[in-house]
């Protein structure tokens, strides 16, 4: 039976033995980052009995702006094309079982330290669900020509076409934000982007930020998990939970720059810890969680997409 036994040490034996501490620590935990920036709402909770697949549809503008008319024209047409977007359903779970016996002889409740390893699980595992989301992009910057600290280079086909041999510092922030505003992406909140990555990755932009005012007083309308700053109407917040893209040369690492209308999280049974019925007479019990749902992006189609990666080829 795999889980947790009382005849193997690390697998729960340690949980009562000679001059034991009276405090069970567990390992340590980050935050989660990315599933607080899932903020297509009207999906927040879509119930059952609604299938598996949920679509919903995204307007563009009209495709000829209105203008003047002299008095014996007549009156433009124009339209508007409808794009769809589409998310699936799926079931996410995990389980710790553990015998009858550990439990009988362990110094702890097992099931108050399973608990909290579960949820902590979920949490890192919900999290990676909505990065995924995130990632389907399909708008890539990368510095131009690989190396320019200043200027960006733009693909909009989910794929970038250059390596980046230069960190993320300020000019790159600042045309990005401009490239953001001038697509007209809406700011995630206030008059605010947000921008995530790991630390080390928002490393030397920090370092660049010492000598200037990363906050002003708007800026603590609302501190979100991992916040450390703000710049050029960017509300910067550092992540663990996903791991680093593993880019070649060193200099950076991916980082994600977040509009409004992003990620829905397609909830219909929110995460719960679940107890099985033990068998063989009591002796194998099991805990596990569960989860109903799915993350997808809002607006895949590039001229409405709002999310921006900072990523490169390789």
């Amino acid at each position: 039976m795999a889980g947790q036994l009382w005849a193997t040490g690390s697998l729960g034996g340690y949980l009562y033995s000679l001059e034991l501490s009276d405090t069970l620590r567990n390992a340590l935990q980050p935050l989660v980052k990315f599933r607080q920036f899932a903020d297509a709402k009207d999906f927040l909770s879509i119930g059952q009995k609604h299938g598996q697949v949920v679509t919903w549809d995204v307007v563009s503008d009209v495709a000829t702006q209105g203008t003047t008319l002299v008095e014996t024209a007549t009156i433009p047409v124009t339209n508007v094309t409808i794009s769809q977007g589409t998310g699936t359903v799926y079931e996410r779970a995990n389980s710790i079982p553990y015998t009858g016996m550990l439990d009988s002889m362990s110094k702890f409740e097992v099931e108050q330290f399973i608990n909290k390893a579960l949820k902590n699980d979920a949490k890192k595992s919900l999290d990676q669900m909505c990065y995924d989301a995130f990632n389907t992009t399909p708008l890539r910057v990368v510095a131009a020509a690989g190396t320019s600290s200043t200027a960006i280079t733009l693909t909009t086909n989910g794929t970038a076409t250059l390596t980046n041999n230069v960190g993320l510092g300020k000019g790159h922030v600042r045309a990005i934000g401009d490239l953001m505003l001038e697509r007209n992406i809406p700011p995630f909140v206030d008059d605010d982007y947000v921008g995530m990555a790991h630390p080390t990755t928002l490393r030397p932009f920090m370092n660049d930020l010492e000598s200037v005012q990363q906050y002003t007083a708007t800026g603590f309308g609302l501190i979100m998990n991992g916040e450390v700053g703000r710049y050029e109407s960017f509300r910067f917040v550092r992540q663990t939970n996903i791991a680093k893209a593993g880019w070649t040369n060193g200099q950076s690492n991916q980082a994600m720059f977040l509009g409004q209308d992003t990620v829905a999280e397609l909830l219909v049974v929110p995460e719960e810890i679940r107890a099985g019925i033990p068998s063989d007479m009591g002796r194998s019990k099991v805990i596990g969680w569960y989860y109903l749902g799915g993350a997808a992006l809002v607006r895949t189609v590039a001229a409405q997409a709002t999310v921006v990666k900072w990523d490169s080829a390789a």
